[in-house]
């Protein structure tokens, strides 16, 4: 029969009666809390307690009424009695029986119904004026935070409009289509949309692949590309933010003063040259003021700001409105703004008296009379009819055209081609004849001139910021009801629509309005007219009211938006020097960004000049929208697996399609501007990358390191590597102590001097100990090498195993360290240090086993001897010479390691030195030549010696050293088996009929001794006969009465006339590096292997003992 035990802690008392054991899903009822016990199960026909009535105890000894007891089909019960509430835990701590297997994991593996939950809750507010503007109600209740309400239309297809809309189509497209003509500005229009919708299309992609808080396209670069690129490219996009509004603020004073109120100029020029000047002068001035007020304005309150924002987006589309009505109307009833011509030349109409377009008129006084006209006293030296007067001026008429011929027109035809003037020309109409056999124009003259030499590639950066502002709607995802759905939509509607008004207006210039009265910036041959405007309806005032609050708003609208994103790169902490611009008032509004902000604006206001501060924002914006294109073309070729946008329309070929007319267009634009925002950016790269603080963000570009380590280890595991290729790939052993600090640091310096900071280094440990117990220690071992390599400023990875023994943690590291190609062939140890002295033979036998095992592993081992006496890195050698001792080949390990270490700036001052061994037969003279031709070829400079060691015999000395090592051997081993005899003693009494199993006879395997047995009095007795030598009298004389084995007597003989040769030669010498003789096959002959390595290495400073791995490592050949 099915058993089932459940809890219902009901939240209400009603709800009591609703529930039955027949509820198929008892959790779902409404108010009531289920929750399953443990280990015990109760059968649903099996009588119930009845003492359980009443009432029971909390865990906090609180009386509450027991509502546990539940009439189940009017006979059964469910009591809290079943419950084994023994910990005092409360009912909601008890989980459902499904996931009992789990229960203990609860507090890091959560449940998933409590993650949807939580993910239900999260609520994201944007991190811009929102909740500023309800902060910024002092003393009024705040109020209760609503969900998200905006759609696509309002909350992102309207913001985007009115930030792409903006100065330049009032103030310079006209100049734009009437300088490259209506094909080249077609061209223009297209290339810049082309590459913000590209953009756009890669930035949806990225906005809909989760939720983009506050910072926009900081937010989307640096999650995507890594902290280094996302705060490069975040404040690159800052900057241009902040340039753009002081374009923005340059733009409505030049309103102001050239259309508005011309009169409220404070500098005037009293010759033409200076105007110029003058008029920079005035916009610095107004430029500031207005700036200051702004500033003012954004920071007493967002909110004002917010409420201006319709305002200021309805001007802009009454103004466009009122471009296409005009347009329209001109075909029927063109409106009436003459331009004046002399010849084909373009008169200034400032210059012009009640509209007199001509050298004389005729006065009706008394009789006709012909007087001369303004313009005559322009040209000539004075009133008189009579009066010299420019040659071109006598040899041209005076004549007038329509500046807006309509429509209707035909202009179009002589609009399709560019004419490029250059600074200082006057504008000319092709069409109109003139006579050229007269002197240049001259500035005094009342012609319009050309201000500034423009090109292709000017326009470019000129007419790009008109473009930008595609960002709106990813900065608002906070405040939007589908942020997945109307960011995609609502930013590529407004790019399209934006798009086919600036294409159709380039069209309708062409077609409506004069060449000459396009490429006539300021309007001057119509009487400083917005030119633009004359094509509006009902009248220009339209457009310049329109255009003056429009860019007044966008100003500010820079001035708000800027801030929150220096704010938002301050508080991610990656640029040090930023974090005070976090701070700011109490309701989080960004004081000390803005004043930088207003700093940074007052630089551009100082430039005063339109068309020289929108390359500079073209140029910061451009870098912002390839890095955009990168981070999505990036994730897309990486596939990695956290890649899933729900915006599908995007492919990586139109990423790089899009980063590539980025790049294009900054270098088209200007390529010394191009080449200092890169420089910009670079910089602030490598400062984030040195000095920012590390951040994981799960970026691309990890994403795109761990793809070129995939690739670049699945190329080296084709085969083995070329000699040429050979370099150091280092393990390094460290050994720590009880308070899990290194004890020999110096072996890290040692590996970083040979390293040079490059290539693969591995600095490993053993923790010995059971894992399941030790893993603590094994991650506080493994922080104290990171510590230890930070310093020591140690590129690599460290590695931490634990294992019962050491030797075994050793050889399993040897096995396993490294991945592929990248596995380590050079091991570096310590010596094992006074191993003379100590009682445990564990640590020289762990030092034995370890040559081995990387013998085995045809690894080679460097052994620096003296470790401690080892320079530091700030201890460089400034003299002096590293001795190579050259017995045996192992693969030339020795010749390789001195031209390594004197990479370092330690060994650089350090000379070479190589000697090799000569026998009796050998030729030593004919070996120097050979090994002076081999270093020749080897392209190593080093002194050569060729050392002969003749035959002698083995002096007394030699014989007496072995003896005593012998001696000390046997003289130790006897004493430890005396106190392991001892032990077995002491068990036997204990347990004198168990079977033992015989632990390794004083060290810590079991692959020495591996006895089992069953002890009698008999045995043991018999063991300690043929063991215990050294326990009585007797023992000691044998001990005294051995001789030497032969072989040790010649092992012995080799190292101390080696060592006698060394000394002499190289006991002055910084470093002393040498063959490392292999371990004996016999095991038992470990202890005098040691021995014969203290022999050879006697009386030096710094030896390093090196084995090679059986490979050759260094060639002659190219």
């Amino acid at each position: 029969m099915a058993s089932v035990r459940f809890t219902v802690t009901p939240t209400k008392a009603e709800d009591l009666p609703g529930l039955s054991d027949t509820s198929p899903d008892i959790s779902s009822r409404s108010g009531a809390r289920v929750r399953f016990g443990s280990r015990e199960s109760v059968n649903r026909s099996d009588p119930l307690s009845e003492g359980s009535g009443g009432g029971t105890t909390t865990a906090g000894g609180a009386e509450t009424p027991d509502y546990s007891n539940v009439e189940q089909d009017g006979n059964s019960k469910i009591s809290s009695v079943y419950i084994n509430n023994t910990h005092g835990v409360d009912d909601d701590d008890f989980y459902d029986r499904n996931l009992a297997l789990f229960e203990e994991e609860m507090d890091t593996r959560p449940k998933v119904s409590s993650l949807l939950n939580r993910l239900a809750n999260y609520t994201n507010l944007t991190q811009g004026a929102r909740e500023h503007e309800e902060a910024e109600s002092i003393g009024e209740k705040k109020k209760a935070s609503k969900s998200p309400q905006m759609g696509t239309f309002m909350g992102v297809y309207l913001p985007c409009l009115q930030n792409i809309f903006g100065v330049i189509l009032f103030l310079r497209l006209t100049w734009v289509v009437g300088s490259a003509g209506v094909l080249q500005a077609l061209c223009i229009v297209f290339i810049c949309c082309c590459c913000t919708l590209l953009t756009a299309i890669s930035m949806s992609a990225i906005a809909t692949n989760g939720v983009v808080p506050a910072g926009g396209a900081y937010f989307m670069i640096s999650r995507s590309l890594g902290p280094e690129f996302g705060g490069a490219v975040g404040l690159c996009f800052y900057l241009g933010t902040t340039f753009a509004g002081a374009m923005y603020i340059l733009g409505a004073i030049e309103i102001l003063l050239m259309y508005i109120a011309p009169k409220a100029a404070i500098f005037v020029s009293k010759n033409p040259e200076g105007e110029g000047a003058a008029m920079l002068n005035n916009m610095r001035v107004y430029g500031s003021i207005c700036l200051l007020l702004m500033s003012l304005l954004v920071f007493v309150g967002v909110k004002y700001v917010n409420k201006l924002a319709s305002i200021f987006l309805a001007c802009v589309i009454v103004s466009i409105v009122s471009i296409y009505i005009g347009a329209l109307v001109s075909a029927f009833k063109p409106p009436h703004f003459p331009v004046c011509m002399l010849g084909n030349r373009t008169i200034n109409g400032h210059e012009i008296d009640e509209n007199q377009c001509a050298k004389t008129i005729l006065l009706q006084i008394k009789e006709p009379v012909e007087r001369t006209t303004y313009l005559w006293k322009q040209f000539c030296q004075g009133p008189e009819i009579n009066a010299t007067c420019d040659q071109y001026f006598l040899s041209n008429n005076f004549s007038e055209i329509e500046g807006i011929p309509g429509l209707a027109s035909g202009i179009i035809s002589e609009n399709l081609w560019s004419s490029y003037p250059s600074r200082g020309d006057v504008l000319e109409k092709a069409s109109l004849i003139s006579t050229h056999d007269a002197h240049p124009a001259s500035t005094q003259q009342p012609y319009v001139f050309a201000d500034i030499t423009t090109s292709f590639t000017l326009l470019v950066g000129i007419f790009f910021p008109s473009v930008t502002g595609i960002m709106a709607g990813s900065n608002r995802s906070g405040d939007l009801k589908d942020a997945q759905r109307s960011i995609p939509i609502g930013t590529i509607l407004a790019i399209l629509t934006t798009s086919i008004v600036y294409l159709s207006s380039v069209v309708l210039f062409g077609t409506c309005i004069d060449g000459v009265l396009l490429r006539d910036k300021f309007g001057d041959s119509v009487k400083g007219n917005l030119v633009v405007g004359t094509l509006a309806w009902p009248t220009p005032w339209v457009i310049v009211i329109g255009s003056f609050f429009s860019t007044c708003g966008a100003g500010l609208q820079s001035l708000t938006g800027a801030p929150r994103l220096l704010q938002a790169i301050a508080k991610d902490n990656i640029i040090p020097f930023l974090r005070v611009f976090g701070h700011g008032k109490a309701n989080g509004e960004p004081t000390w960004a803005l004043l930088l902000t207003a700093l940074i604006a007052e630089l551009g206001i100082l430039i005063a000049s339109l068309d020289l501060v929108a390359p500079i924002l073209t140029m910061f914006f451009l870098m912002c929208y390839l890095f955009v294109n990168l981070a999505c073309g990036l994730q897309t070729l990486l596939r990695t697996p956290n890649w899933r946008p729900r915006f599908s329309y995007y492919h990586w070929t139109l990423s790089f399609l899009g980063m590539t007319i980025c790049l294009a267009l900054m270098f088209i634009s200007s390529w010394y501007y191009a080449i200092v925002a890169m420089v910009i950016a670079g910089m602030i790269y490598k400062y984030i990358e040195y000095h920012g603080a590390e951040k994981e963000w799960g970026d691309g570009i990890r994403g795109l390191s761990l793809s070129a380590a995939r690739y670049a280890l699945l190329r080296l595991e084709e085969g083995p590597p070329h000699t040429k290729n050979w370099r150091p790939q280092v393990l390094v052993l460290l050994k720590l102590d009880e308070d899990a600090h290194v004890k020999s640091p110096r072996l890290l310096t040692f590996a970083n001097q040979l390293k040079a900071g490059k290539g693969l280094t591995i600095v490993g440990t053993v923790v010995s100990g059971n894992f399941l117990q030790s893993y603590g220690e094994a991650l506080a071992a493994e922080q104290t090498l990171k510590h230890l390599m930070d310093k020591e400023r140690v590129k690599g990875f460290c590695q931490c195993i634990v294992a019962q023994k050491p030797r075994e943690g050793i050889s399993h590291m040897i096995q396993s360290s490294g991945l592929g190609g990248m596995k380590p062939n050079t091991v570096v140890m310590g010596w094992p240090h006074a191993w003379r002295q100590s009682e445990d033979p564990q640590s020289w036998k762990t030092f034995i086993n370890t040559v081995r095992v990387t013998t085995a592993a045809h690894l080679a081992l460097l052994v620096p001897k003296n470790i401690s006496l080892f320079p530091s890195n700030s201890e460089p050698c400034t003299e002096g010479y590293i001795d190579v001792w050259w017995i045996v080949h192992d693969g030339g390990m020795l010749m390789l390691l001195p031209f390594l270490l004197r990479q370092h700036k330690v060994w650089r001052k350090c000379g070479m030195r190589i000697f090799t061994v000569a026998q009796m037969e050998d030729n030593s003279i004919q070996m120097k030549k050979d090994l002076a031709t081999f270093l020749y070829h080897l392209r190593i400079e080093a002194e050569v010696e060729v050392v002969e060691m003749h035959d002698s015999d083995i002096s007394a000395y030699t014989y007496e050293r072995t003896l005593m090592m012998e001696q000390r051997s046997q003289m130790l081993r006897q004493m430890r088996l005396s106190k392991s005899d001892r032990e077995r003693e002491a068990q036997l009494v204990k347990d004198r009929n168990s079977m033992l199993r015989l632990t390794s006879i004083g060290s810590d395997d079991d692959d020495d001794t591996d006895v089992q047995m069953t002890w009698t009095k008999e045995k043991t007795s018999q063991y300690r006969a043929t063991h215990s030598g050294c326990s009585t009298p007797e023992g000691f004389r044998d001990m005294l009465s051995i001789r030497p084995d032969h072989s040790n007597v010649r092992r012995m003989h080799t190292a101390v006339k080696l060592n006698e040769v060394i000394v002499n030669k190289s006991h002055d010498a910084r470093l002393v590096l040498l063959n490392m003789p292999g371990p004996p096959r016999n095991t038992e002959g470990d202890e005098n292997y040691m021995e014969f390595l203290e022999v050879l290495t006697e009386g030096l400073e710094r030896v390093l003992l090196v084995r090679g791995g059986g490979s050759e490592v260094i060639t002659i050949y190219s």
